[in-house]
């Protein structure tokens, strides 16, 4: 509990939207939000950047930012051990209804070299057309000549691994990996805080205004691992009752969980939820009345609200993806 006397509680949370020029409306018509007509390329779940915060939807502390509550909270909002000037990660939904450029993030041991922001992330693959696909990593041999060559041919596809994917699958980008996410993917992407992204190749796209998009070939030479791959794991549709670790790294874990009526336990500590299908549950010892989860809540548990379960109160499948950041 904070100066103010409010005590922390399960929050459900609003996202901020970006309306980047490739994505589509997916987001609102899938998860049933009401929106105004447009484009909305990401949502932004989990958030405490200045360039889009999260907004807590509902309950005694509706309206108040996550960087607020991370001000006031610290700990108890993200837990013991964990730096609280910023929240640990930036969570979002991309729709990609056209394909996003060819980029690279850094990771922790290149980003002093470019003054940004380390990148490590994954992507969890809600919905995905029949030919959907994302690009990670180079092909063997492929290097600084080889990539300055391919983009005065404007080849630089043909330098990239393709990875066909379906839903459910989850692919870990580590920092430095080219990468690009294809066209008629619906993506979860877990990450480090930061939006430090470096241009690669935008397939000769223009911007809104009719100009080719920035690019940044010299950032991106300076943190590029060429021989980087990705992690592809493919875990198969979830089963009733499931409880499964897909990913764990040091920045982040991914669980996926399938609830049934009895409902799931969920450890003591701060984590992030999402509902991907169905609908569910959240039971809270000494909280009066559940919380309902539809498709697409985002709902934050701090790390002092204990005794908390989450059961389906639909049929199968009931899948929610759960994010801790600590071990």
């Amino acid at each position: 509990m904070s100066e103010t006397g409010i005590p922390l509680y399960p929050l459900p949370l609003m996202p901020a939207y970006k309306d980047y020029i490739w994505g589509g409306d997916r987001i609102p018509r899938r998860y049933q939000r009401d929106l105004p007509p447009g484009r909305y390329a990401e949502s932004w779940e989990f958030s405490d950047r200045s360039e889009g915060v999260s907004v807590v939807a509902d309950g005694p502390l509706r309206g108040r930012r996550l960087d607020e509550l991370l001000a006031q909270y610290g700990a108890d909002l993200v837990g013991a051990d964990v730096a609280t000037e910023r929240f640990p990660l930036l969570i979002k939904l991309i729709d990609a209804r056209e394909r996003l450029s060819v980029q690279v993030h850094p990771n922790d041991m290149t980003a002093p070299l470019t003054a940004g922001e380390p990148k490590t992330e994954a992507w969890y693959v809600l919905a995905a057309d029949a030919d959907a696909a994302v690009y990670a990593g180079f092909k063997p041999g492929t290097d600084e000549q080889a990539l300055r060559s391919a983009l005065l041919q404007g080849r630089v596809a043909d330098l990239l691994e393709r990875h066909a994917v379906r839903p459910g699958d989850l692919i870990y980008i580590p920092g430095g990996l080219v990468h690009a996410i294809g066209a008629g993917c619906l993506l979860l992407e877990v990450q480090q805080n930061s939006n430090t992204t470096y241009r690669v190749y935008d397939w000769d796209r223009v911007g809104a205004d009719g100009s080719p998009r920035e690019l940044h070939l010299e950032q991106a030479l300076r943190v590029i691992n060429w021989t980087a791959r990705p992690r592809v794991i493919r875990p198969g549709p979830a089963t009733p009752g499931e409880r499964r670790r897909l990913l764990e790294t040091p920045y982040f874990q991914l669980e996926r969980l399938a609830p049934e009526g009895a409902g799931i336990p969920l450890p003591d500590q701060a984590q992030a939820l999402f509902l991907a299908n169905g609908q569910a549950v959240l039971r809270t010892v000494g909280r009066a009345g559940d919380l309902v989860m539809r498709p697409g809540t985002s709902l934050l548990l701090p790390a002092v609200v204990a005794g908390n379960s989450v059961a389906a109160v639909s049929e199968p499948p009931v899948e929610l993806l759960r994010i801790t950041w600590q071990l």
